[in-house]
């Protein structure tokens, strides 16, 4: 697979049950003392979640060009534990805790090496192009299944 072709993904599947994004801190990510600044840890959780997805098969430009829906934030909780710094190597951990009709539940922590920086709770909504919550059509819930089959039984 390739970029070209809309299935490449970055992040793996870990040894603890969780799907793993690394990302690096950049210049464009801190404030003026080198530290990220807060609302840059949300766009590494959204990375996260979208390659989370894409290692699935969902592909969310296709699914909002087809069917007409799109995921959206409903709520999300911030636990801010430590700074990350320019040039850190993070790991963005994301698993997906629960699935209902219309709504997915992620915890996801954001990691120096062993050292927890965030913490996040974050409820997914699925949504039509008017805003409106639909439950998961039975493929995409299938889809995400299987993402909670393989964390439960990786090791």
């Amino acid at each position: 697979m390739n970029a070209a072709d809309g299935l490449w993904t970055v992040g793996f599947w870990n040894q603890d049950n969780a799907f793993h994004l690394p990302v690096r801190v950049y210049y464009e990510d801190t404030d003026a003392g080198g530290i990220v600044y807060h609302s840059i840890y949300l766009n590494y959780a959204e990375r996260a979640r979208t390659e989370f997805v894409r290692a699935l098969g969902i592909h969310q430009q296709s699914i909002l060009d087809q069917r007409g829906l799109a995921f959206a934030v409903r709520r999300c909780t911030a636990d801010f534990r430590r700074p990350a710094r320019l040039d850190d190597m993070l790991i963005v951990r994301t698993r997906l805790v629960e699935l209902r009709g219309a709504s997915l539940d992620f915890e996801q922590t954001i990691l120096r090496g062993e050292e927890v920086l965030v913490d996040y709770a974050v409820q997914i909504a699925c949504i039509t192009t008017q805003g409106r919550a639909v439950r998961f059509p039975a493929d995409l819930r299938d889809s995400l299944l299987k993402g909670m089959a393989v964390m439960a039984t990786a090791s």
